[in-house]
């Protein structure tokens, strides 16, 4: 990476990036189209407005040139029941919307991004931090210290999908 990226903390004016972000995400994992992560994108906005305002969403986004958004990632933050390793219990952080545009891709952005909020998890005593890997970002992570786990998925069938 060179001097041309630098990272900052996403503001509630940056809903609409970080929304594009999540819908293009999917579409890249090969989960969905243009048109559902258009949907995905749309539907995100509010959410993200309102996370972002009350600091339930933390983000940052790299900037190229200061001019253009080149990558972007997130945590949601919740309250963690006390549990073997933290019997305080404590916050959780759930890192999501990890995403590099195309052309910006393979230069580091996404280590870097994940090295600040790991950075920042470490300086808030984050208890524990979970993510869901993709195929492509999986090695990555596993180089950061993360390890696959137990976790188990159900997702109820819904009519409106």
């Amino acid at each position: 990476m060179n001097g041309e990226y630098r990272i900052r903390a996403a503001t509630p004016d940056d809903a609409s990036v970080i929304a594009h972000h999540r819908g293009t995400m999917f579409r890249s994992m090969g989960d969905f189209d243009e048109a559902a992560a258009a949907k995905v994108a749309e539907a995100s906005l509010p959410l993200l407005n309102e996370m972002l305002a009350r600091g339930d969403y933390l983000g940052w986004l790299v900037m190229y040139n200061d001019k253009s958004v080149a990558a972007g990632g997130g945590m949601i933050l919740r309250k963690l029941l006390p549990r073997p390793q933290a019997l305080q219990g404590g916050t959780e952080s759930l890192i999501v919307n990890i995403y590099t545009e195309p052309e910006h891709r393979h230069r580091g952005l996404a280590r870097l991004l994940m090295q600040t909020m790991l950075d920042w998890c470490r300086e808030h005593q984050v208890a524990n931090v979970v993510l869901h890997a993709s195929d492509e970002g999986r090695p990555l992570y596993q180089t950061l210290g993360f390890v696959q786990t137990n976790e188990m998925r159900w997702q109820p069938r819904r009519q409106d999908q």
